[in-house]
């Protein structure tokens, strides 16, 4: 496709990579799912473990605290077939996801939320912090032997002081992610495949939604493809992960669209990065590898991207392996 780069591999040998956050230092944070663990990728492709999080660590992002918090699902079963990998059901026949912050100086790992009025949390997936010190999450649910989850959309403070439920029974809610102003926040859902855009009232707060829907539709990609996280250009395109014919879907704010391929039918995030913020990292979850492709237009920088952070001490760190 004209004008995107070609992609370049990072890193190999992750398990099951999500939600990447790319560092001033040319290095990239991200979690392992399957391995349950928050990851540091080195410019050269060394990985090294900073926390182990257990469970089921899917979305990532930097506090104002210059912390990681992270959504963390509960956890999956998993399975390989034909050299890769794929999440299955929850591990848990009980909701057990729970939001986590990590402590980057030293790798300690606090749960800050795991509940809502007194209902457990079922798969938190994603989140994005705002301007005022909040952040905003998405909770995908599980599929269980009982049956598939809602998902619902929450807002929350950083502290652990204050959570509020700002959608509900939403199917499958995925990727969040909040335009150059701050005044919407976009919302992608995985198994109908739909891109939805929010607008914001006042900090935390939603628009009351219209009947039928929890937003205003965006999109929906013209194949069988699945929607997993977001990023959001300055240029207001939205860029997302998508699944079965891996790649991003880039919804553009005139409402077209178009595809960029990559070689793993599990591409599951993107971020932007670099001095230009036109380094876009992807996650291809299946294979296990971080891309890096060059981008034609630079993301929206990311609250508390300035953040200078200091990651669990020196290389090595608590476990250092593989380079590309």
């Amino acid at each position: 496709m004209s004008g995107y780069g070609t992609p370049e591999v990072v890193a190999t040998g992750l398990r099951f990579p999500e939600g990447p956050v790319a560092l001033a230092d040319g290095s990239v944070l991200l979690v392992e799912i399957a391995r349950g663990t928050l990851t540091r990728v080195s410019p050269d492709g060394t990985l090294a473990v900073v926390a182990e999080l257990g469970g089921g660590p899917n979305g990532l992002a930097i506090g104002p605290d210059g912390a990681a918090y992270v959504c963390n699902n509960g956890g999956f079963q998993w399975h390989e077939a034909g050299g890769l990998l794929f999440p299955g059901h929850a591990a848990n026949d009980k909701a057990c996801g729970s939001i986590q912050r990590v402590d980057l100086t030293t790798g300690d790992v606090t749960t800050l939320y795991d509940s809502f009025e007194g209902e457990r949390l079922k798969g938190p997936n994603d989140l994005v912090f705002d301007a005022h010190g909040g952040f905003w999450f998405s909770d995908h649910g599980q599929v269980r032997d009982s049956g598939r989850d809602h998902g619902a959309l929450y807002h929350a403070a950083a502290d652990g002081s204050r959570i509020s439920r700002q959608r509900a029974q939403m199917m499958g809610p995925n990727g969040v992610g909040l335009s150059a102003d701050g005044r919407t926040l976009f919302v992608s859902e995985t198994m109908t495949a739909r891109l939805w855009a929010m607008e914001i009232v006042s900090p935390g707060v939603l628009a009351p939604p219209g009947p039928w829907s929890p937003g205003r539709f965006i999109g929906t990609p013209p194949a069988f493809r699945l929607l997993d996280s977001l990023a959001v250009e300055e240029s207001g395109h939205v860029c997302v992960a998508t699944m079965v014919e891996g790649g991003i879907s880039i919804f553009g704010p005139d409402g077209d669209q178009a595809f960029l391929p990559l070689p793993d039918i599990g591409i599951t995030n993107i971020c932007f990065g670099g001095p230009d913020r036109r380094d876009a990292y992807v996650t291809a979850s299946t294979t296990g590898t971080l891309y890096r492709i060059r981008w034609p237009r630079p993301g929206v920088p990311l609250h508390n991207s300035s953040i200078k952070l200091t990651i669990a001490g020196e290389w090595p760190y608590r476990e250092a392996r593989g380079r590309a």
